[in-house]
């Protein structure tokens, strides 16, 4: 079953850190089963407070997903979006 991880980024705080990171974080990908579904798109808020952005990337299952995110080539990268900004990152099964 698909499973999708969707970062949301709540506030910038290093616009630099977030630029680096955005350089990097492609080639984390290559070898693993991923499609971005959305990324930083034109949104229209529909209940709550809005986020700066969002992200939402499929994996064919949530075993895929967490060897990405906890893999060494992420787990390097992603310390530029820590430092950059103010995100939560969900990972939710697909029906």
């Amino acid at each position: 079953m698909a499973s999708y991880i969707v970062f949301t980024k709540e506030k910038t705080t290093d616009q630099a850190e977030l630029d680096t990171y955005g350089s990097l974080v492609g080639e984390t990908f290559k070898g693993h089963p991923v499609k971005i579904l959305a990324a930083y798109g034109q949104q229209e808020v529909l209940e709550g407070t809005g986020p700066e952005g969002v992200v939402i990337v499929e994996f064919p299952d949530h075993e895929a997903a967490l060897a990405w995110y906890n893999g060494p080539a992420y787990t390097k990268v992603r310390e530029h979006r820590f430092k950059g900004g103010i995100y939560r990152a969900t990972l939710v099964a697909g029906v």
